[in-house]
């Protein structure tokens, strides 16, 4: 904090009988240059400090009412172009994110990250995956997909690792449950939205995923899930 922002005295009002301190989003009395210095380093403070990342409904809190948060990043990144790490738009908000030329150095000292998510096995990140891509999607939908039935304990790993939740019950006989992935599921996968899955046609070429069985077969069959499994 800026020395002239140090010595202000905050102002207060009398909330419920109680005196509580305002904090003074607007900084009106700063010259603007230490203004948006003053409101850069309260966003970086916030951002540093915060286990996910942070919104623009959360930066807001302690910005002022006229100031373009898009800038502000704009201003962030630009400081932080000579180091190792970004401010990254990931799950609906912002996040400090090392910077993908350093992620063998970063394996290699083995440190845990704050980003990273729970290992998954093989068929784990096969369904993750069919999940993300037809959501919202039953158990038994995902089983047609892989010609064998996907296990509830696969289900309950992913829930536990924050990747997956409930979402609308199907219309299918029985009403089972679908399953949708969540911000967490964006986040550890640095995306901002479901449109940044990759192109499907990508991960065909590349034969890690069939278009056919995704698309086609998965709903070819809407009463495989009649018993209500979830």
């Amino acid at each position: 904090m800026t020395g002239a922002a140090a010595k202000r005295t905050p102002r207060s009002a009398k909330t419920n009988g109680a005196s509580e301190h305002l904090f003074d989003r607007e900084l009106e009395d700063l010259p603007a240059e230490l203004r948006w210095r003053e409101w850069m380093l309260r966003v970086e403070a916030v951002m540093f400090a915060s286990a996910e990342p942070v919104t623009r409904e959360t930066l807001a809190r302690v910005v002022g009412k006229d100031c373009s948060i898009d800038l502000l990043i704009d201003d962030l990144r630009e400081k932080l172009r000579a180091r190792p790490y970004d401010i990254v738009a990931v799950a609906g908000g912002w996040q400090y994110r090392s910077r993908s030329v350093y992620a063998p150095a970063i394996r290699a000292s083995q440190v845990p990250t704050r980003s990273g998510g729970a290992r998954l096995l093989e068929h784990e990140a096969a369904v993750l995956m069919a999940i993300a891509y037809l959501q919202p999607v039953t158990r038994g939908e995902l089983s047609k997909i892989f010609g064998k039935e996907v296990s509830r304990d696969t289900i309950a790993s992913l829930r536990d690792a924050g990747f997956l939740v409930s979402g609308p019950r199907s219309p299918t006989p029985g009403a089972p449950y679908t399953y949708v992935t969540t911000k967490h599921f964006l986040s550890v996968f640095g995306m901002e939205t479901l449109r940044d899955l990759p192109d499907l046609e990508r991960l065909e070429d590349a034969g890690l995923l069939s278009r056919q069985a995704l698309v086609k077969e998965a709903f070819a069959d809407p009463g495989l899930d009649g018993d209500g499994q979830s």
